[in-house]
């Protein structure tokens, strides 16, 4: 390897270009003349990473999406590879993208070229034979939370947990009363948030069930001040819909989620990467979710759910030795009505008790999740690269 290494990325969409930016910075740190090509997006590009392709072209979700798309994505995928077997670079990381980077992953890796996939797939919930068919994609992967590296252990690959970013940009202490202003919401009033989910999809499954929870919770709890965050324009535009109007209409925001999150007493929200910006938060919350009843058979019926808990809080917490009771309420399915989701919530305002346990568990998760040594996940992912390149440089 060159004093200059050329290492590659492969970013699909905004979360991995936010994380594609902090490694960069980070590698950028331990090697000032090298060179970053593949595909990222905007924040990449600021560190100085080149993209040979626009990153909002795997930037497409669901089945669906993806079948309409699949053939301009075959001709991508193909493409960049044969640009990559080109310049060999020293290290080629896949960042997130599954469905796309590993397959790129395994012919590079195949082709002698060092690889790296940041961000495991849920191997703890769907198919865990899934991290075998990863090691022959990935001579490294990079994994945000603790209970994935002995899963991929079992099957003699190396996995190394760099902890999650999310918990290097939430303090560990949580500043309700700046939240608060920032929202311009009164201090000495009980404040609920409400996410029913970031895509459109979502908002019309799970929307109406949410928005009815909220209403009978604020029915029985006077002076509730409800908040609730929209991810986009998409989502604003149905919520507003769905959202009862008046002097005491809910709180409809054009994002600000996080800011929601900590304003509030306790989060009303749709199970995924919401649950664990609210646990790091310290927001006791009530977790619901459904799918549709079809999606839902067939994964029961193929055996495709490894797990009896959904929520990451909870995932967390047996995983780290914490203990089998649920940390938060979990609602999915047929057991997500707007009844149970607002009992569950209610039971959380009225024992404060309770709601002091959660927090300082979830306190606990926090620390977990940042690690143990210096620097954030950036940094560790770095250097968990880093030892790739070296190795190669002995070589």
């Amino acid at each position: 390897m060159s004093p200059s290494p050329l290492i590659a990325l492969i970013a699909g969409e905004d979360s991995g270009d936010q994380l594609g930016a902090e490694l960069v910075a980070a590698l950028r740190r331990r090697y000032p003349d090298a060179r970053f090509v593949g595909i990222g997006g905007a924040r990449m590009q600021r560190e100085g990473f080149e993209s040979w392709y626009d990153i909002r072209e795997l930037s497409v979700m669901g089945f669906a999406e993806v079948i309409r798309h699949l053939p301009r994505l075959l001709r991508l995928r193909k493409a960049l590879l044969q640009r990559l077997l080109r310049a060999r670079p020293d290290v080629v990381v896949g960042i997130d993208a599954p469905d796309f980077n590993l397959g790129v992953e395994r012919r590079l890796k195949e082709a002698g070229v060092r690889t790296v996939h940041y961000v495991s797939p849920s191997v703890w919930a769907w198919r865990e034979k899934r991290a075998e068919k990863i090691g022959h994609s990935a001579d490294r992967v990079l994994c945000l939370f603790p209970m994935e590296p002995p899963i991929y252990a079992r099957h003699g690959i190396d996995a190394r947990f760099v902890g999650h970013p999310l918990a290097d940009h939430f303090a560990l202490v949580s500043d309700r009363p700046g939240a608060r202003d920032a929202l311009r919401l009164p201090h000495d009033a009980p404040v609920l948030a409400v996410l029913p989910g970031s895509r459109p999809s979502e908002i019309e499954r799970l929307g109406a069930v949410f928005i009815d929870a909220a209403q009978r919770v604020a029915a029985a709890l006077p002076g509730l001040r409800v908040v609730v965050p929209a991810a986009n324009a998409q989502v604003h535009a149905r919520l507003k819909a769905m959202l009862p109007q008046g002097e005491q209409a809910p709180l409809l925001l054009d994002g600000h989620a996080h800011e929601a999150m900590l304003a509030a007493d306790v989060v009303l929200l749709a199970s995924g990467t919401a649950t664990l910006e609210a646990m790091l938060a310290k927001r006791p919350m009530v977790v619901g979710y459904r799918v549709s009843p079809w999606s839902y058979r067939i994964a029961r019926a193929l055996d495709m759910l490894k797990t009896d808990v959904y929520a990451l809080p909870n995932i967390l917490a047996r995983a780290c030795g914490m203990g089998e009771e649920m940390l938060v309420p979990e609602l999915m399915q047929d057991d997500c009505t707007a009844t149970n989701l607002a009992e569950a919530t209610l039971a959380l305002f009225a024992d404060s008790e309770r709601r002091g346990k959660v927090v300082a568990a979830f306190e606990q998760l926090h620390r977990t999740l940042r690690g143990t040594d210096e620097g954030g996940a950036g940094e560790r992912a770095a250097a968990a690269v880093a030892e790739l390149l070296e190795v190669r440089r002995v070589a």
